[in-house]
């Protein structure tokens, strides 16, 4: 008898990168997600690592600052489903860093700046925006996605 193979459910960890009231967000670019929109650093996990090393590794390989473990928070998670599949979204904030700030993926990544949290730019993932909304207002979980869900009869 063949087996089936199991429901399995993706992790990303998403870095709000925080400097005196400004959040750190990246333009997708070349990606086929949403690319010409605004994101944080971000990443699936690669097994093996928690969502912090994974927040530390992204950080480091996708913007060259180092992190480190007692620096970086969770703020928020987030329950994300899309048609192809679902994600658990960790969303973990930070405030020092070493290194200097560079785009060092422009094959991915278009713009590299800092918003204030205020003034988050209308081409906002709409995750990404919910989640800051979220981590502003002190909500530690949330859904999004799910509406197209019960729409399509699934739940």
């Amino acid at each position: 008898m063949a087996e089936t193979e199991r429901f399995r459910i993706y992790i990303a960890a998403y870095l709000v990168l925080r400097k005196k009231g400004e959040i750190l967000l990246s333009r997708r670019f070349n990606t086929g997600y949403h690319d010409g929109e605004y994101s944080l650093v971000a990443g699936h996990l690669d097994g093996g690592e928690t969502a912090t090393q994974a927040i530390l590794r992204e950080a480091k390989e996708e913007v060259g600052i180092t992190l480190k473990k007692k620096d970086v928070h969770v703020a928020h998670i987030m329950h994300r489903y899309r048609k192809d599949r679902e994600y658990i979204d960790i969303y973990l904030t930070a405030e020092q860093w070493s290194g200097d700030l560079q785009n060092l993926e422009p094959n991915k990544c278009d713009d590299l700046r800092w918003y204030p949290v205020v003034g988050l730019p209308q081409t906002l993932l709409p995750e990404v925006r919910q989640a800051l909304h979220c981590i502003e207002t002190g909500q530690f979980y949330s859904e999004i996605g799910w509406e197209e869900q019960a729409v399509s009869g699934k739940l």
